[in-house]
């Protein structure tokens, strides 16, 4: 086993990390999983000594506050989490020459572009979540660790925990009818493409700085259409009316548009990525929910 890859797992029990773990086996790495009940990444002192006892040499920190709309009330533990535990991860990994990959969102942006997001665009969170996911980048790139990068994506689905795909069959096949929304526009992210992604490009993560990444499969759908698609595959006989942001108001608001360019991470790492609709096809067969 090669001892270069001694790899820490955090959030094993998310949908990114729940997908490394499922495709480990495909790899000549020795992974560590962890939860936040084993490994709480905001306590210093007790991930130094599981880094320097397990001698890590690399951090996938899957681990993230994700409730979009609990973080406008639950500020403090969304900064915990997603600021302070990077930080943290940041500082160790700049100790340690540990490689560290970070996963952060589109939430970072306002949504008010009407091109494709680049890694260089002007960040400008509208809430909580996107701040604080924001700030935790931005802690990182300060600190800098060596060989160090962090990967934006956007609307992430899998067979693992809760998401918008679960939901929609859930829900389709309760009801006849749904409402789903037309004017919020991005592209989703099967899971298991990003968690395949980040361990093949992980021998030829080389880096003075921290770069930044988009990743996000390809094509370009509202959550509309996401569902209709949804429907159609599980062979689903639920109606999707489009309806509009302002008729299903949120805490949190929304980013419109959430494209993200993913020019620099196919050059620099020569990927291919998937189109949503092959994706979304993969994971519903994994789901045994294909018709």
């Amino acid at each position: 086993m090669n001892n270069q890859f001694n790899i820490l797992v955090i959030g094993v029990n998310g949908q990114v990390g729940s997908e490394i773990k499922e495709l480990s086996s495909n790899y000549d790495y020795n992974f560590l999983f962890t939860t936040s009940k084993e490994l709480d990444i905001t306590e210093h002192k007790k991930v130094k000594e599981f880094i320097k006892e397990n001698n890590i040499k690399t951090i996938i920190n899957c681990g993230a506050y994700t409730g979009v709309d609990k973080a406008e009330d639950e500020k403090e533990l969304a900064n915990d989490i997603n600021h302070l535990a990077v930080k943290n991860l940041a500082i160790l990994s700049n100790e340690f020459g540990i490689k560290l990959i970070h996963i952060s969102t589109d939430y970072v942006f306002d949504g008010e572009n009407f091109k494709p997001y680049t890694e260089d665009d002007i960040t400008n969170p509208n809430g909580i979540y996107g701040q604080t996911k924001l700030d935790g980048e931005n802690a990182m790139i300060s600190i800098n660790p060596l060989n160090s990068i962090i990967i934006r994506t956007s609307w992430v689905y899998s067979s693992f925990g809760n998401n918008f795909v679960k939901t929609m069959l859930r829900l389709g096949k309760e009801k006849d009818e749904l409402g789903v929304i037309f004017d919020q526009v991005g592209t989703p992210t099967y899971a298991r493409d990003l968690a395949k992604t980040i361990l093949d490009i992980l021998p030829n993560i080389k880096n003075d700085k921290t770069e930044i990444y988009n990743y996000s499969n390809k094509g370009v759908l509202s959550w509309y259409d996401f569902a209709k698609e949804i429907m159609r595959m599980a062979k689903l006989d639920c109606i999707i009316n489009p309806i509009e942001t302002k008729d299903y108001p949120t805490p949190a608001k929304r980013p419109h548009y959430s494209l993200l360019n993913k020019s620099k991470i196919k050059q620099e790492f020569h990927i291919t990525i998937p189109y949503w609709k092959d994706s979304l096809d993969e994971c519903l067969k994994v789901m045994g929910e294909r018709k």
